[in-house]
């Protein structure tokens, strides 16, 4: 009796510490389960005032426009920089763009920008599990400053982090105009190899410049070189013809991988992250013909109207697949507007009433605040409630952030962890960033811009924007002066002293052309 009842009571035991093992492992199972997918919808050269939710009143953008209004809409957000090259970096590896000597709008030669052993935000994910993914514009920079465009093209995404990318090096408006899967040129045949160059001509390859009857669209300043699909470029090319794109289909390509992506991980258990890095409205500009005169803005105006379709026809995909209420969506804009930035299309002659800095003061490269305000949205079905969120945020904060979100302790020290802002769970955002435009850096702290004196051009006059330069100091309260029209700099000194001084200590003796304020 005595050993029947103690084999029992061993039994009960050992199927008491299975089914703890068990739950052990449905709860670890469950635990997995609950680390959120991750959406960057990242738009290129959109003002703050694009979209019809941001108050747009020329254009209506339904789809961007239910990001903003069924997430949190933030009015108060930055990128790091008012040009391309410097916010993807900032974005992806929660540095400062100026702290990287490198970190300019790069040719489509270009050296990988970022160091392979530099952490980014897929490769903090990563740790935890995620599957990572880059669909769209790189423009960060490509294998070692000699690359081979008929041979694997490394290192790149993948070596920083990606698992699956699929891109263009540069720009649309760059060569080479060629799609790059995984390192490797989409369509390219070995008979045909391509060879780039950005400051020769290839023997008997027309040029803009020089054959403008072969134009499809006419150049206005410094897109002259090689003609691709009736469009002239930046750079040379020559070869690759199987494998160079349409530009007229871009946007359906990269949206086709991005959806192919998203159905392909939903037999999978590992979170993802897409970085789905649109072309859109960068130029050229060049709608697919079930876009073209949608605006009534000219083909600016209609490739907007087209990324807010395709990013209606990702969003369906998302929930069709049953991702939705599992994915967080952030959106932005590498930096502000821009009209004529190199061809005509009708960018200044249709805008008509439309502002596509809304209430801001200048555009792309510029230091005011057109060139790097931009509309930033959190999105995350039965997480995330609706609002509106005046807290001061930074692209530079999303690693940091991020790796909060998903239990890790990975941080930078440029980025913040904003996770509760982002989650709208606070207000309370950063005290002051600082902001960039082609190298030339200012503060903004608390309700307040400061600009230092810079040498330079106050507008350029090839895009026709204020650049932020001049001779003396600029002040702005930008809560009671958002159009930036008062110089308040000779008003507030001591205010001006003060944003000074946390400028230098911020920049941390790293800015040399500062002159020692003087007060009157």
């Amino acid at each position: 009796m005595r050993n029947s009842s103690f084999m029992n009571c061993l039994a009960c035991l050992a199927a008491i510490l299975l089914w703890t093992r068990c739950q052990s492992k449905e709860s670890t199972k469950e635990t997995e389960a609950k680390l959120p997918n991750i959406v960057v919808i990242y738009m290129d050269d959109l003002g703050y005032g694009e979209l019809s939710a941001y108050g747009a009143t020329e254009l209506q953008t339904p789809n961007m426009d239910r990001l903003a209004n069924e997430g949190m809409k933030f009015t108060n957000a930055y990128a790091s920089s008012a040009t391309c090259t410097p916010s993807r970096y900032a974005l992806l590896t929660g540095v400062y763009p100026w702290r990287n000597e490198n970190a300019k709008i790069l040719p489509g030669t270009a050296p990988l920008l970022i160091d392979v052993d530099q952490m980014t935000i897929p490769k903090m994910l990563k740790t935890k599990g995620y599957h990572t993914s880059i669909v769209g514009k790189w423009h960060l920079g490509l294998g070692d400053g000699n690359v081979d465009w008929n041979q694997k093209v490394s290192p790149g995404p993948n070596e920083v982090g990606f698992d699956y990318s699929y891109i263009m090096a540069a720009t649309q408006d760059r060569v080479p105009t060629v799609y790059i899967e995984n390192g490797h040129v989409v369509g390219l045949e070995k008979d045909d190899p391509i060879l780039v160059d950005y400051e020769n001509n290839f023997e008997g390859e027309p040029t803009g410049k020089d054959n403008p009857e072969l134009l499809k669209m006419m150049w206005h300043h410094g897109h002259n070189n090689s003609i691709v699909n009736g469009i002239p470029r930046i750079g040379f090319m020559k070869g690759g013809e199987n494998a160079k794109w349409i530009d007229e289909d871009m946007a359906d390509e990269f949206l086709g991988k991005a959806q192919d992506y998203i159905r392909g991980r939903k037999n999978e258990s590992a979170p993802f992250f897409l970085y789905y890095a649109f072309q859109q409205p960068h130029v050229p500009r060049t709608p697919h013909p079930r876009f073209v005169g949608a605006s009534g803005m000219g083909p600016r105006g209609d490739v907007i109207l087209e990324a807010d379709w395709c990013i209606g026809e990702f969003m369906k995909t998302l929930e069709d697949e049953g991702f939705l209420e599992n994915t967080l969506v952030i959106f932005s804009s590498d930096n502000g507007p821009v009209l004529n930035d190199g061809y005509y299309d009708d960018a200044v002659e249709k805008l008509g009433n439309y502002k596509p800095s809304g209430p801001f003061r200048g555009g792309k490269y510029s230091l005011f605040e057109g060139g790097t305000r931009i509309s930033f949205v959190t999105y995350w079905k039965g997480k995330i409630k609706p609002g509106v969120s005046e807290a001061l945020v930074s692209q530079l904060d999303l690693l940091t952030s991020l790796s909060k979100l998903v239990g890790s302790n990975i941080a930078t020290e440029d980025s913040m962890d904003m996770l509760a802002v982002l989650m709208g769970e606070s207000t309370a955002g950063r005290e002051e960033v600082i902001l960039e435009a082609t190298t030339r850096t200012a503060l903004r702290s608390g309700d307040y811009v400061m600009i230092p004196p810079y040498e330079g051009p106050k507008i350029n006059q090839f895009v026709n924007i204020e650049l932020g330069n001049d001779s003396e100091y600029q002040l702005y309260n930008i809560k009671e002066d958002p159009g930036q029209n008062m110089n308040l700099a000779s008003s507030q000194p001591e205010v001006l002293e003060r944003l000074v001084k946390r400028f230098e200590e911020l920049r941390g003796g790293g800015y040399d052309k500062i002159e020692q304020l003087e007060l009157k």
